[in-house]
């Protein structure tokens, strides 16, 4: 997991707030309810022990001392829901957010944060956010370009694969990071034998299964979430496909094991841009 860092926003106050409050409000949203609500309440307690630990230093702004306090969101990954609590930050004159954590929430809410002159933070890893030209938007984790290439990169050189399928979850973060994959298993000679797509809704992949176990791939990539990346494995295995699964920071969570059970877990492949001695990810 990325775990928010407020340092950086610390900074920017310090250097963009003239008058100083007692009390600064940062916005956060994030999935903290539904399926990907594991990622959202990882980013959320992040979040606030940051706040926890800045606060405890005694900080100042203008000379004044302040205290931060966090306006939690929950946008469900939803990319309307995400729209509108974009909105209700504006209203609220909120200045600084953290968040959205989803790619496909982020794109659509960033323009309204935009028009608003809100500083966001986020981990939504889609290159096309960043493309966006929003002056106040920061990724601070890598893009997808630079996930699914090195994936692509350590599953050609180091597993040493010469076919893959490839499966996406038809989000944002699925879509790119699958693409990204692809284009650079190309460039490396890695034949893709299959393409498919399923939802982040999805709970069974049996109309899937079928061309994935006969293209008798070396390895499945999936960029997706692990609520589906789960049960999509243990399918995989039940229906007697043993190639390399391999996947994104998107599925980096518990979940990934129990959907899947952990015998079908033993070996999947997880890219993560963070430290994953921590994280435990291989």
């Amino acid at each position: 997991k990325i775990a928010f860092s407020l340092t950086a926003l610390a900074l920017g106050l310090a250097a963009m707030t003239a008058q100083a409050q007692e009390r600064i409000r940062v916005g956060f949203m994030s999935p903290v309810t539904g399926p990907q609500a594991a990622n959202g309440v990882d980013n959320r307690d992040g979040v606030l022990l940051a706040i926890k630990e800045i606060n405890a230093k005694g900080v100042k702004i203008g000379g004044k001392p302040v205290v931060f306090e966090l306006d939690i969101n929950d946008d469900g990954a939803d990319p309307k829901q995400g729209v509108q609590i974009a909105q209700s930050l504006s209203d609220k004159k909120i200045k600084f957010v953290m968040g959205p954590y989803n790619s496909g929430v982020t794109m659509p809410a960033a323009r309204v944060l935009n028009d608003s002159d809100i500083v966001v933070l986020t981990v939504a890893s889609n290159p096309k956010i960043t493309e966006m030209g929003y002056n106040n938007l920061f990724r601070i984790g890598a893009s997808d370009n630079q996930l699914g290439t090195k994936m692509a990169t350590y599953a050609a050189q180091d597993l040493k694969i010469k076919t893959v399928a490839v499966i996406d979850d038809r989000t944002a973060y699925g879509q790119g990071v699958a693409r990204e994959f692809t284009e650079q298993a190309k460039r490396l000679g890695v034949k893709v034998v299959a393409a498919e797509f399923t939802t982040d809704k999805a709970t069974d992949f049996s109309s899937i299964l079928t061309n994935i176990r006969a293209s008798k791939a070396d390895a499945v990539f999936y960029g997706g979430y692990s609520p589906q990346g789960g049960p999509l494995l243990k399918q995989l295995r039940d229906g007697g496909v043993k190639a390399i699964f391999a996947t994104g920071d998107g599925s980096l969570d518990p979940q990934l094991i129990s959907g899947a059970g952990a015998a079908a877990a033993e070996g999947a492949v997880i890219g993560c841009p963070c430290n994953i001695t921590d994280a435990g990810a291989a």
